[in-house]
């Protein structure tokens, strides 16, 4: 059976200005949400303290917000993570980070009288100290073998410190270099805490599934990154264009692209989604898709130039359609449903990067016909033809 008949020329080019209509309006509307009230940015670009925790026990997210708030933590966010397994999966951020400033560090380093000679006020002097950027973790170096108990003493002595609760804390790690490892309390676990004080008896798990943590400086940095490595490959894959074809067939490839990016942005904000590194790479992985099924189709559109004598450009662009339609929907549908498999049955950061590539692929097949071609199509009969009139 043949969805599309061989021979059979469709005209795409006929209805062409309602679809342009509609990715302008898409277009427009993605780059307004992206100025106001902006995008959402997940914990890599804006900061903070994410951790996720499937409960033992049936709870509401304003019972997880109560009990974050009350631990001292500001503007909680409590996500449900659809999971069949556990309808009990949460997702909660937070934008504090478990830093310790200067001052705290000061104070911790002169308590461990870092760099002094040994003596009467002083049993035993660190020769390193140095503090996680993360802020839950001090590692301590020693000339000979520390007391973990004076350890303990000197680093809880200073105010704003506050060690995770356990036997063996501190520890040595390397008896070598005598080389002492303090584990602080974190966000993450202070968030435990108050899931295990606030929340009903039995519904915390003893540990949380994923905790992570990205300060400000790193998530401005993340973003800006972002941002340039996706302009950068929108940048290489004009020159590539204009070099494979000809220059009447860049600009609208490289529009598609900007196009399918955009346009997937817009429909994840609509969608109430975050962007994130997560959604970065689904970006990338849908402009590489979508630069490749245009590039078939154009491929075509060359070859019948030199093939079919007497038509259009127009003619040339609805015969090359028709010619690689079935192959197009035959290999993006393909994907697609792979695709989707992922998005009904994924969880977290895979759904969330399978809703984004489904968005982009459709797009992808969409702006192969009506974008890049209906401007490959302008730009031929507005510059490219010697008289009016003229045929390709």
């Amino acid at each position: 059976m043949q969805f599309f008949p061989v021979g059979k020329v469709y005209d795409f080019m006929g209805p062409r200005w309602y679809f342009i209509g509609a990715s302008f309006l898409l277009v427009v509307a993605s780059l307004v949400m992206l100025v106001y009230p902006g995008p959402k940015l997940g914990t890599d670009f804006a900061g903070g303290t994410e951790v996720e925790i499937a409960f033992e026990k049936p709870v509401t997210p304003d019972q997880i917000r109560d009990a974050v708030e009350q631990a001292g933590l500001s503007r909680p966010d409590v996500i449900r993570v659809q999971d069949l397994k556990n309808p009990q999966h949460y997702l909660i951020r937070v934008q504090d980070v478990s830093t310790i400033g200067e001052d705290v560090q000061r104070a911790v380093e002169k308590r461990l009288c870092l760099g002094e000679t040994s003596g009467s006020s002083c049993a035993q002097a660190a020769s390193e100290v140095k503090f996680s950027p993360g802020g839950e973790k001090i590692t301590i170096r020693y000339e000979v073998e520390p007391d973990l108990a004076a350890v303990r003493a000197a680093v809880t002595g200073v105010a704003g410190i506050e060690l995770r609760a356990g036997e063996n804390n501190p520890s040595l790690q390397n008896a070598r270099d005598h080389r002492v490892e303090v584990a602080l309390m974190g966000k993450s676990d202070q968030i435990m805490a108050a899931f295990q004080q606030r929340l009903p008896e039995g519904a915390t798990p003893e540990a949380a599934l994923r905790t992570e943590w990205v300060g400000p400086k790193v998530g401005a940095q993340l973003r800006d990154s972002a941002i340039k490595s996706v302009a950068i490959t929108l940048l290489l894959i004009l020159v590539y264009v204009a070099f494979r074809f000809d220059l009447r067939f860049a600009p609208g490839g490289i529009l598609a692209l900007a196009h399918d990016a955009i346009g997937t942005l817009g429909i994840l904000m609509m969608l109430g989604k975050e962007f994130n590194l997560t959604t970065v790479a689904a970006i990338l992985t849908i402009v590489g898709f979508s630069v490749s099924d245009t590039v078939v189709v154009y491929d075509r559109v060359r070859e019948n130039l030199s093939k079919v004598r007497g038509a259009t450009f127009g003619d040339l662009i609805n015969l090359s359609i028709s010619e690689m339609l079935g192959r197009t929907v035959l290999t993006s549908g393909t994907v697609l449903m792979a695709i989707l498999c992922f998005f009904i049955w994924g969880t977290g950061v895979l759904k969330d990067f399978a809703l984004s590539m489904t968005i982009g692929l459709i797009l992808g097949m969409y702006s192969s016909v009506y974008v890049a071609l209906p401007l490959t199509e302008w730009l031929d009969r507005a510059f490219f033809q010697k008289a009016k009139g003229q045929k390709a």
